[in-house]
């Protein structure tokens, strides 16, 4: 067999080992290296597709029943894969469903001019340059020298402001990361529809606890409404979200009034918000603890200490500084709520219950997006589809998107190619241009 012929079939391999991360959900518990592998393997689907067209077209020209065959599995599962991840949420809890029929309408045609496709992206649109402000404090923790910081993105001169502010707060397991963390070019595309951001870098486990948590979210909503005027932003058009654990103490922050998980200084502020958006953060920490085998992997008492970091010394020359600024090289264990929260279900129930955002639903919620992949290694589908149905017995607008054969932190992976990452970043412009009416 000649050179070129080895080196096709040798090609014709690599996406059909990619389609069986993307098709197969991974169980818990599990290594980090395979999810992250499933994730790449999602955001590449073009590009496997692609290989997998021409391998099948290299089969045609040389007569290779076997590369013919490999090219047409692949570029099948993927071709499936593509047009599944590129659906809208289901009818029955879409946008439709939650904002009335002809919703679009009410999004005014300068808003739309950057948005991205409806169905299909690939590759985003140049948008003008933000105005981009790091390091800005906004809370200094009571009886300490502790200051805690945010990001301000604002739209350019050149562009019409919309009124509106989003708060974000950074997926981390509620134990690592930080802000300004793979969403650069999620804020300069959300700026350039007339939207400010504030980028919150918030305390984490073991700093604080999770009430630590939810009161910094709540002194975020805090600050930037005190500072509305100078960001030219409306104070009733606050909306706050995160991914993951970002999206879960967003929904408490947002859920809960003010006398519940509130500090004293904060109570008789206005702490309502627009809306909120919720990237695959679990609503029901139960739920979480269960479907991530917490109940395997944490009863020894050793396990919450976790083990100093044994990433190769290559990367952390790569990541620099990052590699403590992200928390890499912390001890404790990344996303285990016993430590957390004081002991496993069975001991505090009551903790899991407080911080759970399912148990804080209420007619008075704000109106919510919830996006979540059908594969998420973290967050129970179940839990999410449960917060979705109380929200709408209460008349609630909430739209989930349910993303098929995906999985946790899809959105932050290759973004300008990934399909999936593009569906979910229309979802949050166009929810965040409803809460703009």
């Amino acid at each position: 067999m000649s050179i070129p012929k080895t080196l096709s079939l040798i090609l014709s391999t690599v996406p059909v080992l990619a389609s069986l991360l993307v098709t197969f959900r991974l169980r818990q518990p599990t290594t980090p290296a395979w999810w992250m592998l499933k994730v790449f393997s999602s955001a590449l689907s073009p590009i496997m597709l692609l290989i997998g067209l021409l391998c099948l077209a290299l089969g045609l020209i040389w007569t290779m029943p076997l590369l013919i065959a490999l090219g047409v599995y692949s570029g099948a599962v993927f071709l499936v894969h593509i047009f599944k991840v590129t659906r809208g949420p289901d009818k029955a809890t879409g946008f439709e469903k939650a904002f009335g029929r002809g919703w679009q309408n009410s999004i005014p045609a300068e808003r739309k001019k950057f948005f991205l496709g409806r169905r299909f992206v690939l590759g985003w649109p140049t948008v003008p340059d933000p105005i981009f402000t790091q390091n800005i404090p906004f809370h200094q923790i009571p009886n300490t020298d502790r200051q805690l910081f945010c990001d301000v993105w604002e739209p350019s001169d050149k562009t019409t402001r919309s009124g509106l502010a989003f708060v974000y707060l950074h997926g981390s397991a509620w134990t690592h990361l930080d802000k300004d963390f793979g969403t650069r070019l999620f804020f300069r595309h959300l700026t350039s529809q007339g939207h400010v951001i504030m980028d919150v870098a918030h305390r984490l486990f073991p700093e604080t606890n999770m009430l630590g948590m939810v009161h910094d979210a709540k002194n975020a909503i805090a600050w930037i409404k005190k500072n509305a005027a100078k960001y030219q932003v409306n104070p009733d058009r606050i909306v706050i979200g995160g991914g993951s654990s970002g999206g879960h103490l967003s929904m408490l922050a947002s859920y809960t009034d003010n006398k519940l998980l509130t500090q004293s200084e904060l109570t008789e502020k206005d702490l309502s918000v627009r809306g909120v958006i919720n990237m695959y953060g679990p609503p029901d920490l139960k739920a979480l603890y269960y479907h991530t085998a917490q109940h395997i992997t944490s009863q020894n008492d050793e396990s919450h200490k976790g083990k100093p970091s044994a990433m190769p010394v290559w990367i952390r020359k790569i990541m620099g500084d990052n590699y403590h600024r992200l928390g890499m090289d912390k001890t404790v264990a990344p996303g285990m709520l016993a430590p957390m929260l004081g002991g496993h279900p069975a001991d505090k129930p009551e903790a899991y219950a407080l911080f759970s955002p399912i148990n804080h639903v209420h007619a008075g919620c704000p109106p919510t997006l919830l996006i979540l992949g059908e594969h998420d290694i973290i967050t129970p589908v179940s839990a999410t589809a449960g917060l979705t149905a109380r929200l709408q017995d209460l008349k609630v607008p909430v739209v989930m998107h349910l993303f098929p054969q995906t999985d946790h932190g899809f959105d932050l992976v290759l973004p300008r190619i990934s399909l999936s990452a593009g569906k979910a970043v229309h979802d949050v412009e166009c929810f965040l241009a409803l809460m703009c009416r």
